[in-house]
């Protein structure tokens, strides 16, 4: 691999932190170790070797998206606050509300992420906040979302957010009241082709939004449609259920996980301590179990399937006569068969959809999607590399469908979107190609214009 190999980009890391070009808190280092020790047993319990390539680092990137993810636990909304409060005046007659005398002000669509205290698995918000302005004084704008940002940076449920967010620029800000409306997506996994985005729509409000029937509530609402914000109706006051693995339709207990050793869940447990939080807080007592559920889903193997049996059916590349096609210029395409699978450098999640293109001969069934499905899911619910994943489908299907194939995979990655650059609605492409279209670019241009032009997360509606 090169510049690429695993070890020198350790070697690397290494050198820079002794060079100081990587700050590491010292005061975080005890708690960087716990998450780290953590997550060794949690990739042995998955039966995963911890010092294979691209696992070594591993526990060290995830015990820092973990810290990164959470450091609202370690920031106070006073500091961001103080210092940002200006003076101004209201109108010169004193009659109506303007300025910083009851002018209402509204911030919207600030993109969040928060991690999902019942399965510890990350969630996007949309958040919108609105004031009323008094004792003729304003707040720098950038506070208001940096202060909800402290809240969303720690494991959260929806409605305590929008509470937290809304009290805390109550107490700070001192307004005439305070609104807070977000909308939140939590990814669903129903089975391993089945995949929604589970929504809610929360709010709070004080002061002068204390009445959720008030006039002043219209008036946020339709300044917020004037910005094209999404306005579904908020729910009531309650996020019953907005994770599904506190559904008890949802929360048995897989058979892979009722022998589990006990050290996964305390591993879990001190993730949570070393967080910031109080394992013991009754919101949080069924997390380990509700997490160890999703992680070992991903257990290799973690489907009860074969891949033998697809090889060995050749897929129906024999005509009806006996005698082996030979006229092999048309492509089929096969667009759009939707995957999950778990990043094994974050343990995040990152879903999409596989496009599968080969060339089929005249009177010869296409392949079914149901077996290419298979071949995906197989290679998909594991820890994994979107890299390596469109290679393994590319290599397995190839054989099978007389070596000219195209496979290309579009995905959201979870990591990339609640750490790093932090872009909702950045997504990444791999494409993998043997056979004719290594050598023909007509065949890959024409393949890839059967691909539709949309968001790869249509397919989770």
């Amino acid at each position: 691999m090169g510049a690429l190999d695993e070890g020198h980009c350790d070697s690397e890391l290494e050198n820079a932190i002794k060079l100081g070009f990587i700050q590491l808190d010292v005061e975080e280092e005890p708690q960087i170790a716990e998450i780290e020790d953590a997550v060794k047993i949690l990739l042995q319990e998955l039966g995963e070797d911890i010092n294979r390539e691209g696992l070594r680092k591993t526990p060290l990137r995830v015990a820092k998206a973990f810290r990164e993810g959470t450091r609202g636990y370690r920031q106070k909304v006073k500091d961001i606050v103080q210092g940002a409060l200006f003076p101004e005046h209201g109108l010169h007659n004193g009659v109506g509300h303007a300025g910083g005398a009851g002018g209402l002000v509204v911030v919207r669509d600030l993109d969040l992420f928060s991690y999902c205290e019942s399965c510890l698995l990350p969630f996007q918000v949309k958040c919108h906040v609105g004031y009323v302005s008094s004792g003729q004084r304003v707040v720098g704008l950038s506070k208001l979302s940096r202060v909800a940002d402290v809240f969303a940076k720690r494991l959260q449920d929806p409605q305590r957010l929008a509470d937290e967010v809304c009290s805390a620029l109550d107490h700070t800000i001192k307004p005439a009241g305070v609104a807070v409306i977000l909308h939140c997506q939590h990814l669903l996994v129903l089975d391993p082709s089945i995949l929604r985005w589970n929504k809610t729509v929360v709010s709070s409000g004080s002061g002068v939004f204390g009445n959720e029937e008030a006039d002043i509530w219209n008036d946020l609402f339709t300044l917020l449609q004037l910005g094209g914000s999404s306005m579904d109706k908020p729910a009531k006051k309650s996020s019953d259920h907005w994770c599904l693995s506190l559904a008890s339709a949802t929360n048995r207990m897989p058979s892979n996980l009722a022998n589990a050793n006990p050290a996964a869940a305390n591993a879990v447990v001190s993730i949570i301590r070393a967080l910031g939080e109080d394992p013991s807080r009754k919101e949080l007592i069924g997390t380990p179990t509700r997490f160890l559920k999703w992680i070992t889903r991903f257990k290799t193997p973690s489907l009860d399937m074969s891949l033998n049996g697809f090889v060995c059916t050749q897929l129906e590349r024999i005509k009806s006569n006996g005698e082996e096609a030979r006229s092999v210029n048309k492509i089929h395409s096969e667009l759009n068969l939707p995957f999950l699978s778990q990043c094994e450098h974050h343990l995040l999640p990152f879903h999409g959809v596989v496009h599968v293109g080969y060339f089929c001969a005249e009177g010869v069934t296409p392949v079914g999607v149901q077996l290419l499905q298979s071949v995906i899911n197989f290679f998909g619910f594991r820890l994994q590399v979107q890299e390596r994943l469109t290679r393994q489908i590319a290599e397995t299907v190839a054989p099978c469908l007389g070596g000219d194939v195209v496979v290309v995979v579009e995905a959201k990655h979870t990591c990339m979107m609640s750490r790093g650059i932090e872009k909702l609605g950045s997504s990444t492409a791999t494409m993998a190609v043997l056979g004719r279209f290594l050598t023909e670019a007509g065949a890959r241009s024409s393949f890839l214009q059967t691909i539709p032009s949309a968001d790869t997360s249509n397919s989770y509606r």
